[in-house]
């Protein structure tokens, strides 16, 4: 068996699924703050998923969406804002926007699932991972290709990445199709540098994960990691097909699935 990514591994345990926790966790809305962050580290995750925009004067920060009208008071693309001026919003009202460098520093042992939103984010990501030397403490996602290898082509050794929207529906349109060793040579070039396929249970009608695809990706040495799962029987349900990992905003669900498997490192 492959020796996985340390990514994988965090304390050296390798094989027990990957819990992470979805933006932190917090019951309140409180997505992508130092407040969610600190609650998941206290149950106890050792990964952390979060996204990263960039400000108009290159400060990376931990948010999801575009703009910051959704979880704050304030309004604007982040990417056309002052690190200032988007330093004076709050989430839910009472929240800063985190730095990733706070991030990075205040839990020096947790993992982060980071997904890079735009391409503004590209060099700051690749610049950050290299400062603090974050090459095995993070995977770098993006729903786009080009974005994540973007990241990793700038990286002085390789982080883990994750396949964009083109290479999982490649994967999991041809691999029904294809036998493994003709799968493996189709999407050979667009699964370069990837370690893991992190998919949804379903896209509209087609179900996405299923025991086959968890089976081609294993023979491909790719981790299957699924996203967001907020019922525990249904994260029992994946677990028992096999999957690698789950994203969730549960975390306190999550936790107690895993433990009463034993699965809870």
């Amino acid at each position: 068996m492959t020796t996985p990514h340390p990514f994988f591994a965090p304390g050296g345990v390798p094989g027990t699924p990957v819990a992470m926790a979805h933006r932190g966790f917090s019951r309140d809305g409180l997505e992508n703050s130092m407040a969610a962050f600190r609650a998941a580290v206290e149950l106890g995750f050792r990964h952390l998923e979060t996204d990263v925009h960039t400000t108009a004067d290159g400060v990376l920060l931990l948010f999801h969406d575009e703009t910051l009208d959704r979880v704050t008071g304030g309004s604007g693309r982040i990417s056309e804002l002052s690190a200032e001026t988007v330093g004076r919003a709050r989430i839910g009202g009472s929240e800063p926007i985190p730095l990733f460098d706070e991030l990075v520093t205040a839990f020096p042992d947790v993992r982060l699932n980071v997904d890079v939103k735009d391409w503004n984010s590209v060099n700051a990501l690749a610049a950050a991972i290299e400062r603090h030397g974050l090459h095995d403490r993070v995977l770098v996602a993006s729903f786009s290709d080009r974005r994540r290898r973007a990241v990793l082509k700038q990286l002085s050794r390789p982080a883990a990445g994750s396949a964009g929207l083109v290479s999982n529906a490649l994967f999991v349109l041809l691999g029904p199709v294809l036998p493994g060793s003709l799968l493996g040579l189709v999407t050979g070039r667009a699964l370069r540098g990837v370690q893991a396929l992190q998919v949804p249970v379903s896209y509209g009608a087609l179900t996405v994960v299923t025991p086959g695809l968890i089976r081609r990706a294993h023979r491909q040495g790719l981790q299957v990691h699924v996203w967001t799962v907020n019922e525990a029987a249904e994260m029992r349900r994946l677990l028992d097909l096999g999957v690698d990992g789950i994203v969730t905003d549960r975390a306190d669900l999550l936790k107690e699935v895993l433990q009463e498997r034993g699965d809870w490192r």
